[in-house]
């Protein structure tokens, strides 16, 4: 019974070590991904949310042309903006994970994911098996 309690100690403080090194990781995706959103976006901390910045036209009489890449600018920026915010929402929910206990665990089968799934993905939230049901998990 001691061998067992010492080697669930020894457990608990590689996994300890491992979920610090994780956290660590994903706090520095954040603040990356943090900066990247700032270029496009006006964050609005009391709803985390993220409203998309377009620059003012100083043209008072736009051509068709300048308002057609405008028109591209935005739809590329929209679509930037969302998977920017996709990523950055599944990195705070991971660090939330961390603090609650249920890292690692696979949103959908409660299975447990894949090491080297999280190795190449810490934000992962299913297993290798429900990896193309992950778009469909609600933000």
């Amino acid at each position: 019974a001691e061998v067992y309690s010492r080697h669930i100690q020894i457990d608990m403080i590689y996994y300890s070590h491992m979920y610090e090194n994780e956290k660590q990781k994903l706090e520095e995706q954040l603040g990356k991904i943090t900066v990247e959103l700032l270029t496009l976006a006006v964050h609005h901390p009391e709803t985390d949310e993220w409203e998309i910045r377009f620059d003012k036209d100083s043209h008072s009489e736009a051509d068709d042309d300048l308002i057609s890449d405008n028109a591209e600018a935005a739809e590329e920026a929209i679509a930037t903006l969302a998977l920017l915010e996709t990523r950055y929402r599944n990195i705070k929910r991971a660090i939330g994970k961390i603090a609650n206990g249920t890292y690692g665990i696979c949103e959908i089968s409660g299975a447990p994911i894949e090491s080297d799934r999280l190795a190449a993905n810490p934000a992962a939230r299913t297993c290798k098996a429900h990896l193309n049901d992950e778009v469909d998990l609600p933000l």
